[in-house]
């Protein structure tokens, strides 16, 4: 049961990714704002109609931490692909900083593209400069970004290290970092399987956004580890069963 409910997972993502391509294509073509948010909003709404093809029961709580019209450099843990879709249930105009991998893979990675996400080659240090001053510019232009700070998905669930990027970037550009907290989407699609688990309980945390302001850069470890310890604690706080969340309305 397993391998055939995975299989038909897969299938009806397959189908909804091809059946949204053209969508995305014919807002892409009417937008007249440079910085693609009409596109990308089209292009977020993807993931909570992914993620009801599966048997996830999402809770959500916190969104009343997101002030309207505000600007965040947003971070989140990682434990699973599944963390892009649920991300998505928060509703903000953002860009993502992602693997220039992801870049590469026909029709998401164009859909990336089109919605204006920004690729980053791991490894590569003028490179990952470059993307960072991609996202600075989007902050200017009042849009906010996403990163998963620990660089790649977590096999064990535990909190990986943080990278200074997206703190060092916060500071830079004065502008508050907003953590996300995901637990529980591992075991929905773990890491290095391509098998769904069967119905999963999946919390998605956000957290009170974190003032940047008062900070130098040579303080972003400082920021970063404040930062990361608050998301370890959430982590920690819904495992242990306090779990204050709503369900996400079908």
């Amino acid at each position: 049961m397993t391998v055939i409910r995975s299989v038909w997972i897969w299938f009806a993502t397959s189908a909804l990714i091809l059946i949204w391509l053209p969508l995305l294509c014919i807002v892409r073509l009417l937008e007249r704002d440079p910085r693609k948010v009409a596109t990308a909003r089209w292009f977020r709404r993807l993931g909570p109609v992914l993620a009801k093809v599966n048997p996830w029961r999402i809770h959500v709580s916190g969104v009343s931490n997101i002030q309207p019209g505000e600007v965040y450099v947003v971070v989140s843990n990682h434990q699973s692909l599944a963390d892009i879709p649920l991300i998505a249930h928060v509703r903000m105009d953002t860009k993502w900083l992602g693997k220039a991998e992801l870049f590469r893979i026909p029709i998401i990675g164009w859909m990336m593209s089109m919605a204006g996400d920004i690729p980053v080659e791991r490894g590569d240090r003028r490179k990952a400069a470059q993307a960072l001053l991609q996202c600075a510019r989007c902050l200017r232009d009042r849009v906010s970004v996403v990163f998963f700070p620990e660089g790649t998905r977590s096999r064990t669930g535990e909190v990986l290290p943080f990278n200074d990027g997206p703190f060092q970037l916060a500071i830079r550009e004065q502008t508050p970092v907003l953590p996300i907290v995901v637990e529980g989407s591992g075991a929905a699609l773990p890491r290095d399987g391509w098998t769904f688990g069967g119905t999963q309980d999946i919390y998605l945390s956000v957290l009170p956004p974190a003032p940047s302001t008062g900070f130098n850069v040579k303080q972003s470890a400082e920021f970063r580890d404040a930062i990361r310890q608050q998301i370890v604690d959430e982590v920690a706080r819904l495992r242990a069963g306090h779990r204050t969340a709503t369900v996400t309305p079908a």
